[in-house]
Order: structure tokens, then C-alpha cells, then sequence
């Protein structure tokens, strides 16, 4: 079982906006992209987050952000050269009608090498709904730092992608899902016991087998004693270290697993609520409808036609 993958699985970089900024300061970039996720890595100089709240985060070299969506933020050079004269930059390509290439000067902004600051900045689109335990976990914004012989590696590869040879689309989307991995993980890991149980849990010997028996068949008629029985321990024990780990007891924590996947499911028209209801575990659409109404507090149909309408 690996949960971070899972979540991943649904917001991706295929497709996504990117550019490899060289800029000159002043300057300011504004994302407007309302992006679930957006990541910004410095490969040299730095600049100043500006996010809503008034939250501000001075980065530099070797450091990557993720800053959690949906609202406007701004990258400037400095918070006070914004309502001063300076270069403007904004991407806004998932909005209809916008050309990204021409919007981004092909791939690249600024136009001296020796630019003060140097960025590779994406943003992520989302498919399905697998990513929002992950966005509930993450801060609005995060920063790990990193190696700077990695920066100067990623902006060799970023300064030979925008040239737009053969693959290099390819080639960046790659380079900014393994960053996004990279950073998330890295930053999970720095949490030690303050990490979501869901990224704790699989590599713990008494949670991880009833992690991992509970995602492969969430249809299963598990029980207590059933999942105490993966996990090879007593049910008073496993009962008691899954709720110390995962901050919850084994079948609330089943429950909604269940539910997030109906969520999931939901969104394919190509499946009838029966399906849908005994794909995670339910023996009819009646007490499936039941129980997602009580946790997600909305019908199935419901939830599938606000699904349609944001489609």
C-alpha cells in the first residue's frame, strides 16, 4: 500500500502550465490558475510568497514550494516592490480560450541568463476526487529545501525543455511530478508523529497489514477481530495501536475509505449506484445511500450531479 501515490494519482502535471522564469528584478508573478496545487522551486536568487491572509514566505535557493489551492497568490521579488513599477507575469491557462504558449513566451520569461532569480513554476490540474484527503493534510503553504547541485540540474534540463525539442512537454511534466513527490514526502517525513495517520499507518507492523488488506478488497465484510487477524495481534491490541496511529478507530477509518472511494466512483456515469454501493461494500444502493448521505451529508445522485456541474 502506498497512500501518497494514491493520492497523487489524481493530480497530475500532464497538461499543466509551466514556465522556466529568468528574472530581473522588479518582478511579480500572479497565479491565477485556482490550482488545487501549485509548485514554485528557486534554482537560483529568490522572492517573497504572498498569500492570501496576508501570509508572506521569503524563499530562496534550493527551496521548493507547494502552496495549496484553490485562491489568486503572488511571487514577487520583494512585498514592497508590488505597488511599485515593476514586470508582471500571471499564468492563468486552465481558464478557457487560453493559449499557453503564447502566454508564457514560449515556455520561458525574462531574457538574460543572468537573471538575479531563476524559477521552474507549475500548477496542477485535478482529476477525480483521490486528492483531497492529501489537500486536507498539507498547510496552505509548505517549503522543503533541497541540495543546490539538484537546482543546477533541474534548471539544465528546464533551459533544454523550453527549447520545445522532441518530448520535451513529456519531459517536463515528468520532472515536475517527481519534484511534487519528492517535496511532498520530504516534508511528511519532517512531520515525524505530526503526519496524517494514512501516511504513517503502512509502515507500521501492526496497522500496515490491515492498511494494506482493508484498500485491496474495501468490499470485504471486515471486521474488528478479521483485521486483528492480518495484522497477526490480539483485537484488544490492534484495536487500540490502529486508533494511537491512525487517530481513529479500524472501521470508522473503513467507513470512510469506502466513502472516499463512492466518491470516486460516482464521478463515471458508466456505473449505477448499486454498483457503486457494492464495489465498497454495501449490499444494496438503499443502505449505501443511507450511509453516504450520514457521512458526506448528500445523496449519491445528489453528489453526482454536483459532480456533472463542475465537470
Amino acid at each position: 500500500m502506498d497512500p501518497l501515490s494514491t493520492l497523487l494519482s489524481g493530480i497530475r502535471a500532464e497538461g499543466a502550465v509551466l514556465t522556466n522564469a529568468v528574472l530581473e528584478a522588479p518582478w511579480s508573478i500572479r497565479f491565477a490558475d485556482r490550482a488545487p496545487l501549485t509548485m514554485i522551486t528557486v534554482l537560483r536568487g529568490g522572492g517573497t510568497l504572498l498569500l492570501p491572509g496576508g501570509i508572506e514566505r521569503r524563499i530562496v535557493a534550493g527551496d521548493t514550494a507547494v502552496v495549496r489551492g484553490p485562491e489568486p497568490f503572488l511571487v514577487a521579488d520583494h512585498a514592497a516592490t508590488v505597488d511599485l513599477p515593476h514586470e508582471q507575469y500571471e499564468i492563468a491557462c486552465f481558464a478557457p480560450d487560453v493559449k499557453c504558449d503564447a502566454a508564457l513566451d514560449d515556455g520561458r520569461w525574462g531574457d538574460d541568463p543572468a537573471g538575479e532569480t531563476a524559477l521552474i513554476v507549475g500548477a496542477y490540474r485535478a482529476s477525480g476526487r483521490r486528492h483531497e484527503r492529501l489537500l486536507r493534510a498539507v498547510p496552505p503553504i509548505l517549503v522543503v529545501s533541497d541540495d543546490i547541485e539538484v537546482c543546477a540540474w533541474m534548471e539544465s534540463v528546464a533551459r533544454d525543455a523550453v527549447r520545445r525539442p522532441a518530448g520535451a512537454q513529456a519531459l517536463m511534466d515528468r520532472l515536475l511530478d517527481w519534484g511534487l513527490v519528492c517535496t511532498l514526502r520530504d516534508w511528511f517525513d519532517g512531520q515525524d508523529a505530526g503526519a496524517p495517520g494514512w501516511y504513517r499507518g503502512p509502515a507500521d507492523p501492526v496497522v500496515g497489514p490491515a492498511l494494506e488488506a482493508m484498500h485491496g478488497k474495501p468490499s470485504a465484510g471486515w471486521t474488528v477481530a478479521s483485521l486483528a487477524s492480518e495484522a497477526g495481534v490480539s483485537r484488544a491490541l490492534f484495536a487500540r495501536r490502529f486508533s494511537e496511529v491512525m487517530g481513529q478507530s479500524p472501521l470508522a477509518y473503513l467507513t470512510e475509505c469506502r466513502m472516499d472511494e463512492a466518491e470516486e466512483l460516482l464521478a463515471d456515469r458508466s456505473l449505477t449506484v448499486a454498483q457503486v454501493a457494492k464495489a465498497v461494500g454495501y449490499a444494496d444502493a438503499f443502505g449505501f445511500s443511507a450511509a453516504f448521505k450520514r457521512h458526506r451529508g448528500i445523496r449519491p445522485s445528489d453528489f453526482r450531479a454536483t459532480v456533472d456541474l463542475g465537470a
